[in-house]
């Protein structure tokens, strides 16, 4: 090439070096640090704990601030000293939980703890609209508080992930509590849940075929039971087949064939969930008088209702009661008997949530993007979202997608 072309390229290089150059900019991160309290749960034989030691070592990893009240953990088996080996403050007194920005547990929060909540603070709590009180509402509305119902959460595929996951807790630990029953040891029928060889096996009969129902079948399965599922709805029973694998006895809601079944059986499942108010009461006084004596009923659906007209409430330390020689186990709150797996597969839900608030910027953030947590929200600084509850307290509701929109 010769030299006047050689200096043309030169000239064309110098010029393109004078042009406005682009500048990279520093981009801005919407990270949050986290300040997440847990408190105490104060309800009665309420023994999870929202958060395992493991997942606060991950938050702290994550620069977020954890701070626990002492012997929070104490009835799932975690003590202070494995939270605080993780990165967790350990405090001596509620009211300093309280102030942190982010407050999670498992009960809902009665009305000590909302007078010592914070403005603007953000609860993760059950929600439980049976039992919330008007009053307490209104309290946390005065607060600008944004409340988040954990049984509302809904997963990426739309399914209530608490709902499910406790579900299957409750579902197999119903069988194994059948199991102690008829055992001699609590003066059952001194029958072993299954069968051997040449001795032929216990029945049961599960009412339910949701989540519970499938579990409870599937658990009763594995220890080779004989089970019958009885539902209204004959999608769920096929769906139930289908998820089991192995041909079950199955049949909708027949009176007569429903009776023959529960008279004959040794131990019955109520595992009916209403989507609305109280549980379907489908098996009478006279039914549950024809059983066989000993056998047991595990009423499931007790905290809503029940499913068998002669439930009562019970509790951990005084579990059952008889009737008609009928052994009955009417426990609300069964996941709390294995309170260590239960936390376990809570902390599964609720940790990736916190990490996206922080990730995200901040609460407001994480609604925006995720219409499953939209989903789980009754409270939104302030504002009542839930329409169910409006309707319950005739109250005005705000449209939260309105209120997400109108603050972006």
């Amino acid at each position: 090439m010769d030299a006047p072309a050689l200096s043309g390229f030169s000239e064309i290089a110098h010029q393109a070096m004078l042009q406005p150059q682009e500048a990279l900019e520093e981009t801005k991160t919407r990270k949050n640090q986290l300040y997440i309290g847990i408190p105490k749960e104060t309800s009665f034989q309420e023994n999870r704990i929202a958060l395992t030691p493991l997942s606060v070592a991950l938050l702290v990893h994550n620069d977020h601030r954890v701070i626990i009240e002492s012997g929070a953990g104490l009835a799932a088996n975690f003590t202070d000293n494995d939270y605080s080996e993780q990165g967790a403050q350990i405090v001596y007194d509620t009211p300093t939980v309280y102030e942190a920005d982010i407050i999670i547990k498992i009960a809902p929060p009665t009305d000590a703890e909302i007078a010592l909540m914070k403005q603007g603070q953000i609860i993760f709590s059950a929600l439980q609209m049976a039992t919330i009180k008007k009053e307490s509402l209104k309290a946390m509305m005065q607060k600008k508080i944004t409340a988040l119902a954990f049984e509302y959460l809904r997963d990426d595929a739309g399914v209530l992930s608490v709902v499910r996951a406790m579900g299957e807790i409750v579902g197999a630990t119903s069988v194994l509590i059948a199991a102690e029953y008829l055992s001699n040891v609590f003066e059952g029928k001194g029958l072993m849940l299954g069968g051997v060889t040449g001795v032929p096996p216990t029945e049961i009969v599960i009412l339910g075929a949701g989540t519970v129902g499938e579990y409870a079948a599937r658990t009763a399965l594995g220890l080779g039971a004989q089970v019958k599922v009885f539902d209204a709805s004959l999608y769920k029973l096929r769906r139930l087949q289908n998820n089991l694998g192995s041909r079950v006895f199955t049949c909708v809601m027949q009176p007569i064939v429903l009776k023959k079944a529960i008279t004959t059986c040794d131990v019955v499942i109520g595992a009916i969930r209403a989507t609305n108010g109280r549980s379907p009461c489908v098996v009478s006084e006279e039914t549950v008088s024809l059983m066989k004596p000993n056998s047991v009923i595990i009423d499931v659906s007790i905290d809503q209702g029940g499913c068998f007209e002669t439930s009562e409430v019970t509790n951990h330390k005084n579990p059952v009661f008889k009737k008609y020689d009928v052994i009955h186990y009417c426990v609300p709150n069964i996941a709390s008997r294995v309170s260590r797996t239960a936390t376990y597969a809570l902390t599964n839900i609720f940790t990736p949530i916190l990490l996206d608030i922080g990730e995200l910027g901040g609460i407001m953030n994480l609604i925006w993007e995720k219409p499953g947590i939209r989903n789980a929200v009754y409270l939104h600084q302030g504002h009542l979202t839930n329409k169910d509850l409006a309707n319950r307290f005739e109250m005005v509701h705000k449209d939260l997608n309105l209120l997400v929109v109108s603050q972006r």
